[in-house]
Order: structure tokens, then sequence, then C-alpha cells
């Protein structure tokens, strides 16, 4: 009876999803046969049909689904196994796991508060400079450490500042201006992830994915990322700033000079320990790295990258400096914790493995898009969609992804989501890119409830804040996140990332 009970805990939609994921697989496959002259695209569509069901309905935990096709993909004559296994290790994987180590490192010396202090204290105290140094900072940090990291470590931050503001308002007053300054920090942190690869992870699958399903493509480096998306960040952060303080009437607030709060906390964590400075130093040589690894164009001029030193350049990657940084502070010792290290085991624990493996299934679902046949013949299906202007099929696109993510976890709906819109951009004779980077960046710009990002429900979990309140503040960001990202990817992705996006007319 033990099994039966639970059973019958689990919500219903995981239960109908558990049932409904390996059943729908099998109808596919039995009664529909999408390719006659390769069954594998059809096998292949049952596994991607499963795994989106069971990803959607959360029927058994995101990393378990990502290992499916490790078991049927050889099951079905998809692909290999042993080429199936190597997808889920490559450089991407080991970028993200080197930047969380770094990030971990930060928040185990705590320089990730000294950091975001330091920068708050330049904000003053007057209302709307607060709201807009907690959200400047929150998207800063969002770009290098986790977005759930940091808007666990800002809402606190948070909630005693806006404390001590708001009891100097009026309390209709107060109320409105402690809700604006959460929702900042939960939006900032979706809205500063985008700018870098590491940032979120929907950016990473994005690179990866590119690479597979076209590996004659450019690779997709860290430095040309920041370039394109951290303009698109710093404009959104800037028209989220200005929807929160029109829907909240922060800009009506008035509120006496004070005494700076953030030098105050500043002052109380006294000197920066060695062990702050030298995690500080790893982080600025990681970034410094990334950043400078390749030749950067400047129009007329190019700035040679470092890794020309070495007898062959093409050996780098973003992972490879991740890793040889991270190891680095593994190494290093303590200066004021004897036998200590920097970097230790128990802390690298918290590494998110859950999401690494999501990582793998996700590259193992667009190399069976691939080697199926199935990219190709969802490409040839998906033609009809070059009637449409390209504009307008982004933008559907964008607005699609956006309201999805309200309800499935962002990297799922990445992962489900770029192949098919790697495959429609080739119907379109475009560039993947065209489609697939407004897809991977509508994956992080959900804004309306609780549970679409983790920055959302870290926020929400303060008291201070209805689903009304975040629905409808969200609902306009949605939609603005949306526009504003079709007409950026359309206007300027080519220009930004050096290669033709847009189909030849």
């Amino acid at each position: 009876m033990a099994w039966r009970n639970k059973w019958t805990d689990m919500r219903w939609t995981k239960r109908a999803a558990l049932a409904l994921g390996p059943a729908a697989a099998v109808l596919l496959t039995a009664f529909f046969d999408l390719s006659p002259d390769r069954p594998e695209v059809t096998r292949m569509a049952a596994v991607a049909l499963w795994m989106a069901i069971w990803w959607i309905g959360e029927a058994v935990p995101l990393g378990v689904t990502a290992l499916l096709p490790v078991a049927l993909f050889p099951a079905l004559g998809v692909m290999d196994g042993r080429e199936t296994a190597a997808l889920y290790m490559n450089h991407i994987i080991f970028l993200f796991l080197g930047g969380f180590i770094t990030a971990l490192a930060m928040e185990k010396w705590g320089l990730h508060k000294r950091i975001a202090l330091s920068l708050l204290a330049r904000f003053g105290a007057r209302p709307r400079a607060v709201l807009l140094g907690f959200m400047a900072v929150t998207a800063f940090l969002s770009m290098w450490i986790s977005n759930t990291a940091t808007a666990m470590m800002m809402a606190p931050i948070a909630l005693a500042v806006v404390g001590g503001l708001v009891v100097k308002m009026d309390a209709d007053e107060g109320g409105r201006y402690a809700k604006a300054v959460l929702l900042g920090i939960a939006y900032s942190a979706s809205i500063g992830g985008v700018a870098t690869l590491i940032g979120t992870p929907p950016n990473l699958i994005l690179a990866r994915q590119l690479a597979i399903q076209s590996p004659e493509a450019a690779e997709l480096s860290f430095s040309q990322w920041l370039a394109f998306a951290a303009p698109l960040a710093v404009v959104f952060l800037a028209l989220a700033w200005v929807v929160l303080m029109w829907r909240y009437s922060v800009a009506k607030t008035r509120v006496p000079p004070a005494e700076n709060p953030f030098r105050e906390q500043l002052a109380r964590l006294g000197r920066a320990s060695p062990e702050e400075r030298t995690v500080f130093a790893g982080f600025a040589a990681m970034a410094f790295l990334w950043l400078f690894r390749a030749d950067i164009a400047l129009g007329p001029v190019t700035i040679p990258g470092w890794s020309r030193l070495f007898a062959n350049p093409g050996f780098w990657n973003d992972g490879a400096v991740a890793v040889g940084v991270s190891v680095l502070l593994f190494a290093w010792p303590s200066r004021t914790r004897a036998g200590e290290r920097i970097m230790d085991w128990e802390t690298a624990k918290k590494l998110p493995w859950e999401i690494v493996l999501l990582f793998g299934g996700g590259f193992a679902l667009a190399g069976g898009f691939k080697a199926s046949g199935l990219s190709l013949w969802l490409a040839e299906r998906l033609a009809g969609a070059a009637a449409y202007h390209p504009l307008a099929i982004v933008l559907a696109m964008c607005l699609l992804i956006t309201f999805l993510t309200e309800l499935t976890s962002n990297t799922a709906t990445a992962q489900i989501f770029l192949p098919v819109m790697g495959a429609l951009a080739l119907s379109l004779d475009a560039h993947p890119l065209l489609l697939m980077i407004p897809a991977a960046l509508s994956c992080s710009f959900a804004f309306m409830l609780p549970v679409a990002t983790p920055p959302n429900a870290i926020v929400f979990g303060s008291g201070r804040l209805s689903i009304p309140d975040m629905a409808r503040t969200g609902l306009a960001l949605n939609l603005l996140g949306a526009l504003l990202t079709a007409l950026y990817v359309y206007f300027f992705g080519s220009w930004l990332l050096g290669e033709p996006m847009l189909p030849a007319r």
C-alpha cells in the first residue's frame, strides 16, 4: 500500500505526464510514419515528444528525463550509444562548470556581497536611485553568477534597506515602493543573465545546439555574445525600471535625504580578506581571458586574441579557460584558515548537477534531430512559413516561448524548441540564429508568475507581493521583452554577429 500512497501524493499533472509521455511515443510510432524512407525520423519524433511531455509536466526530475536518449537512441536505431553519450560532455558543459565553481568561491568568502554593497553605495538613498541601484547591481551579478543565488542574496539586503525608507513614507506609498524594489530584483536577475553565455542556461544551450545543427558555422564565443546581448540587456533593464516607476508611482515618492545605508553596511564588512582578493583576481582573470581569447574586430581595426600566442590557437575555447581558473582556486591556499584552500569539494558539491544532465539531454536531443533527419523533415514541413514576413515570424515565436516559459522550466523549454527553431530558420533560407537567438532570449523573459523563474519565486516568498501584482507588471514586461527582442535581433543581429541572418530575398 505504501507505493499507492506515494502515487496519490503526486500532483495529478505529474501522474498524467508520467503515463502520457511513453504512451504518446508508442502511439506515434505505431500509427504514424512521418518519413517512409527513414523510419528513424518517426522514432526520433516519438522520443522528443516523450521528453517534452515529461519535461513540461515534470513527471520525473528534469535531469532524469534528460538521460532518456542514452537508452532510447540505441534501442530505436536513432544514434549509436557511444556517440549519444559523447554529447553529454563538451566544452560548453565545462564552461558552465568552471564559471559556477568561481561563483561558488565568491559566495564562500562573501565576495559577492561586498561587490553588491560597493556598487549600491554609489546610488545614494533616494527611492528612484535605490530602485535603479538594486536593479543594476542585480543584473550585473547575474551576468556572472546564478540568477537564483543573486536573487537570494539581494532580496534580504533590499528588505533591510527598503524597511528604513518605508518608515518615512505613508503606508500606501511604502507598500508600493517595497513591491517595486522586490520585483525589480526578480526581473533584473533574469534580464542581466542574458548578457553573458554563462548568465543563464538557455544561452549555453544555444551555443552548443548551434554547433550541432550547423557545424560549419563559427563558434559563438563569450566576447561575441557579450557584445551582442549586453546592449539589449541594458536597454531592457532601463525600460523595466521605467515601467516599475510608472506602475508603482515611485517617481512621485519623496523621502528626505538620509545617510547612505549601503555605505554603513559596507563599512561593517571591514577590509577585504586575502581570500576575497584572491577570488576577485581569479574572477577578473577569467573574465579577461574570455573577452580577449579570440580576435575582436572593431571596424578596420582588429585586436588579436591572446590564443594567437600558442601554436594552435583554435585548440582554446571558453570552457578550457573556465576550468583552468577554477582548478587554480582548488590549489591556492587560504592565508587565514590553516590547511584550507580557496575552493574545496564540499563547496563544489553545491554545483547544480541536474542542470548539467539537462544540458547533456538537450545536446543529445539536438544531435538526434540532425542524425535521424528529423531536422530536415521539420524544415520541409515548415517551408510554408516563408510566406510570412520574417519579423512577424520572430515576434510570434518570441511571444509563444515567453508565455510558455511562465509554466515550464526555461531550460527545458530551450532544449525542446531550439532544434525546432533552427529547422524553421533553415526552411526560410535564413541563418539558424535568426530564430534560435530570440528563442533563447525569450526563455529568460518570463515575468508574470512566481513559478516562471527562481528569482520570481524568491521575491514572492517575501510575503509582500501578490500574484496579481506580479502578473499585471509581468504582462507588460512580457510583451515589451518579446517586441524588443524581435526588433533587436531582426535589425541588428546580422551586423553585431558579423554574418547575414536574414533570408535572401
